[in-house]
């Protein structure tokens, strides 16, 4: 962020911020009915979802039951968070290029997931990661570190998700205190909670359905009218962005956010790193697999989701310069620091800041990026409640013992805790950019669990030691150097703002972490006197390439 847009005076932002919320007060009720409408659809979805839940495969996996073009639909609306609608947009409206390459990393790293880790992972498990893992591993050891793991992966991208509904309500109803956008986060927290331990993985598979179908929807609509306004004259929209940035042709060209120095370069190698594998780590994406009754659905699955989530990408370009071209970012600040605000503002420019049309397409948007959210924070607490339920509670502290009522009842006060968690961190980060929050995310989940998932599969000599060393190392390493980067303290835009303790100079963890994760399941297989059975390994090797035995 440049100095200029640091010495935006407090008052300035006040006033900004109050403009913002008095174009939305005055059509409150609208926007109010659009947000009631879509969570009292959501909570029907569920309960009938709910009702249809019957055992362990239906809550873990929606029974197995759904089509390849239905997962890809789920999984296209798992992936396309806040952090891609809201922290996307506001990233290029504020940054231009480098801003895109968010949208460039999220879709090639999908790649990496179609290529390596979709179908063997598919006929390999069951519900969890810890499922692939424990195939030819000691069991309570490694089902307690992929446990751990799950659940740390989905916190941090939970804070993404908590951080833009804040940001969001709190424009829409000119809420400004503090409080009252930590009452928001609070209420997005007991709604995923109700999602997850009412519907299980069947409600919160049509949920993301539809908001799919209302994400792209809402995206193509913003898109059109942005290319309208220009005469569908891309270069025209290009050469206004960079106007109205006041940063001229710089704009265009790499180098604003990560470039001015050797550290931003640095960065930029970092997120790039940790975006493209993070991907195939994630542990509510790699759940997504088990939902599909074979392999070729999986495979589908994964290409229809990489086809809806690339058009959703292309059209970021569109909403970040859009923003960038009518909106000044004096504007774009005041009204959230980290630019989170910026496709919402575009949509009530692009209606008339002023006309009942700029308050109903900004009240849409704005609802269904507050469906966006709802949707994924019900796909990460699922994630997580799952794999404490199944690889924790039941492999670890039960023995394998548990029953399958005892399993989901495990899950469901795992959702509680877990959605405690994310509340209050969620009301710390609130004004941190959700898309940067995602990418921590996807640092710690290639650190920690992609090294993992791929020894197993394709490392005939791993061993248990191994995987510990490679989960807990990762894992210690990328949170540690999250905790002592300029995310957490030392810059204005930090977490923790008035203070500075940080000694790393990145803001992601991912250049260090993640070839320490992949060092650490070397080092610790080959120092390790475990003598892996050749017999489990080809037998994983058959079932993962083939799918004999799969569940």
């Amino acid at each position: 962020m440049s100095p200029a847009q640091h010495t935006l005076s407090a008052t300035g932002r006040a006033s900004h911020t109050l403009l913002a919320a008095g174009e939305a007060s005055e059509h409150r009720t609208l926007i109010i009915t659009l947000f009631a409408v879509f969570v009292a659809a959501t909570l029907v979805i569920t309960v009938w979802a709910g009702r249809q839940t019957k055992d362990a495969a239906d809550f873990y996996a929606g029974g197995r039951q759904f089509t390849g073009f239905q997962n890809g639909l789920a999984v296209s609306g798992d992936y396309m968070s806040a952090a891609s609608f809201l922290g996307i947009a506001g990233a290029i409206a504020l940054f231009g290029y480098d801003g895109f390459l968010y949208s460039i990393g999220f879709l090639v790293a999908w790649l990496v997931a179609l290529l390596l880790v979709a179908e063997p992972l598919r006929n390999s498990g069951r519900y969890t990661m810890g499922d692939v893992l424990a195939y030819r591993m000691r069991q309570r050891p490694v089902r307690t570190a992929a446990g751990t793991s799950t659940i740390v992966v989905s916190i941090f991208y939970l804070l993404a998700q908590m951080a833009g509904a804040g940001v969001l309500v709190s424009l829409l109803l000119g809420i400004t205190s503090d409080g009252g956008k930590i009452g928001i986060v609070a209420l997005v927290g007991v709604l995923m909670i109700v999602y997850v331990t009412i519907g299980g993985m069947k409600g919160t598979t049509w949920v993301q359905m539809v908001k799919a179908v209302l994400l792209i929807i809402g995206a193509l609509l913003l898109t059109f009218l942005v290319l309208l306004k220009f005469d569908f004259n891309i270069s025209d929209l290009l050469g206004r962005a960079a106007d109205n940035s006041g940063k001229g042709s710089a704009f265009l060209e790499p180098g604003l956010k990560y470039g001015a120095t050797g550290t931003t370069k640095l960065d930029f190698l970092s997120l790039g790193i940790a975006l493209v594998l993070g991907t195939a780590g994630l542990p509510h994406i790699l759940i997504r697999f088990y939902t599909v009754p074979t392999a070729k659905a999986a495979r589908k699955s994964v290409i229809w989701a990489i086809g809806l989530i690339g058009a959703f990408y292309l059209m970021t370009l569109a909403l970040g310069f859009g923003a960038a071209a009518l909106i000044k970012p004096d504007e774009i600040i005041a009204s959230n620091k980290a630019g989170n605000t910026a496709a919402p503002l575009l949509a009530l420019h692009l209606g008339g800041v002023d006309s009942n049309w700029g308050a109903v397409l900004l009240a849409t948007i704005s609802a269904v990026a507050f469906a966006t959210i709802l949707a994924v924070v019900a796909g990460l607490t699922l994630a997580s409640s799952s794999s404490f339920a199944h690889d924790i509670y039941a492999n670890v502290i039960k023995k394998g013992q548990a029953t399958e009522k005892q399993e989901i009842g495990a899950a469901r006060w795992a959702t509680v805790g877990i959605g405690a968690v994310s509340i209050v961190l969620g009301a710390l980060a609130r004004d941190l950019n959700v898309a940067g929050l995602v990418a921590l995310a996807f640092a710690v989940a290639a650190s920690a669990n992609l090294p993992t998932i791929l020894y197993s599969l394709f490392w005939k000599r791993f061993t248990t030691t191994g995987a510990l060393w490679s989960i807990y190392g990762g894992l210690v390493t990328a949170v540690g150097l999250v905790l002592f980067s300029p995310v957490v303290s030392g810059k204005p835009t930090s977490m923790f703002p008035g203070v500075d303790f940080h000694w790393f100079p990145l803001e992601n963890p991912g250049l260090i972490s993640i070839p320490v994760g992949f060092l650490l399941g070397v080092v610790g297989t080959l120092l390790s006197k475990e003598t892996p059975d050749p017999d489990k390994y080809a037998e994983l090797e058959v079932r993962s390439l083939t799918g004999t035995g799969a569940h």
